[in-house]
Protein backbone atom coordinates (compact mmCIF):
# COMPACT_ATOMS: atom_id res chain seq x y z
CA UNK A 1 0.00 0.00 0.00
CA UNK A 2 1.01 3.27 -1.01
CA UNK A 3 1.28 5.83 1.73
CA UNK A 4 2.28 9.82 1.24
CA UNK A 5 2.78 12.03 4.83
CA UNK A 6 0.23 14.27 5.14
CA UNK A 7 1.54 16.23 8.49
CA UNK A 8 2.56 15.85 12.17
CA UNK A 9 1.34 15.14 15.75
CA UNK A 10 1.88 18.50 17.80
CA UNK A 11 0.34 17.51 20.81
CA UNK A 12 -1.37 14.61 22.43
CA UNK A 13 -4.39 14.53 24.87
CA UNK A 14 -3.71 11.19 27.29
CA UNK A 15 -6.72 11.71 29.18
CA UNK A 16 -9.32 11.13 26.44
CA UNK A 17 -7.58 9.61 23.50
CA UNK A 18 -7.15 12.28 21.28
CA UNK A 19 -4.13 13.52 18.91
CA UNK A 20 -3.87 17.32 17.84
CA UNK A 21 -2.19 16.57 14.08
CA UNK A 22 -1.07 20.01 12.04
CA UNK A 23 -1.73 18.94 8.72
CA UNK A 24 0.95 19.97 6.05
CA UNK A 25 0.13 18.48 2.85
CA UNK A 26 -3.27 17.53 0.95
CA UNK A 27 -6.51 16.63 2.73
CA UNK A 28 -7.97 14.35 5.14
CA UNK A 29 -11.29 13.13 5.35
CA UNK A 30 -13.61 10.95 7.66
CA UNK A 31 -13.21 7.10 6.69
CA UNK A 32 -9.44 7.96 5.38
CA UNK A 33 -6.88 5.39 6.89
CA UNK A 34 -3.68 6.88 8.25
CA UNK A 35 -0.52 5.75 9.38
CA UNK A 36 1.52 7.03 12.48
CA UNK A 37 4.99 6.56 12.66
CA UNK A 38 7.48 7.89 15.99
CA UNK A 39 10.48 6.63 17.19
CA UNK A 40 8.28 4.54 19.29
CA UNK A 41 4.70 4.74 17.38
CA UNK A 42 3.93 2.58 14.77
CA UNK A 43 0.37 1.86 13.78
CA UNK A 44 -2.64 2.01 11.39
CA UNK A 45 -6.21 3.29 11.81
CA UNK A 46 -9.29 4.32 10.07
CA UNK A 47 -10.10 8.51 10.83
CA UNK A 48 -13.59 8.02 12.12
CA UNK A 49 -13.93 11.94 13.35
CA UNK A 50 -12.14 14.95 12.69
CA UNK A 51 -12.43 18.67 15.11
CA UNK A 52 -11.41 21.88 13.83
CA UNK A 53 -11.50 24.27 16.44
CA UNK A 54 -13.79 21.49 18.68
CA UNK A 55 -16.36 21.75 15.47
CA UNK A 56 -16.59 18.28 13.98
CA UNK A 57 -15.89 18.47 9.96
CA UNK A 58 -16.00 15.99 7.11
CA UNK A 59 -12.73 17.38 5.23
CA UNK A 60 -9.38 19.13 6.70
CA UNK A 61 -6.76 20.68 4.13
CA UNK A 62 -3.09 21.42 4.37
CA UNK A 63 -2.43 24.56 7.20
CA UNK A 64 -5.54 23.02 9.74
CA UNK A 65 -5.06 22.35 13.27
CA UNK A 66 -7.14 19.09 13.74
CA UNK A 67 -7.71 17.00 16.46
CA UNK A 68 -8.41 13.33 15.69
CA UNK A 69 -9.39 10.16 18.27
CA UNK A 70 -6.49 7.55 18.07
CA UNK A 71 -6.27 3.96 19.32
CA UNK A 72 -3.07 4.17 20.40
CA UNK A 73 -0.63 6.35 22.37
CA UNK A 74 0.29 8.90 19.94
CA UNK A 75 3.81 11.56 20.43
CA UNK A 76 4.62 14.81 19.66
CA UNK A 77 6.83 14.69 16.39
CA UNK A 78 5.22 11.27 14.99
CA UNK A 79 5.09 11.41 11.42
CA UNK A 80 1.36 11.10 9.91
CA UNK A 81 0.46 9.57 6.61
CA UNK A 82 -2.43 8.85 4.53
CA UNK A 83 -2.43 5.22 3.16
CA UNK A 84 -3.70 5.44 -0.39
CA UNK A 85 -6.79 2.95 -1.01
CA UNK A 86 -5.22 1.62 -4.60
Amino acid sequence: MAEHKIGVITHYFGNIGVAALSLTDGELASGDTIHIKGHTSDFTQRVDSIQVEHEIVDIARAGDEVGIKVIEHAREHDQVFKVDDD
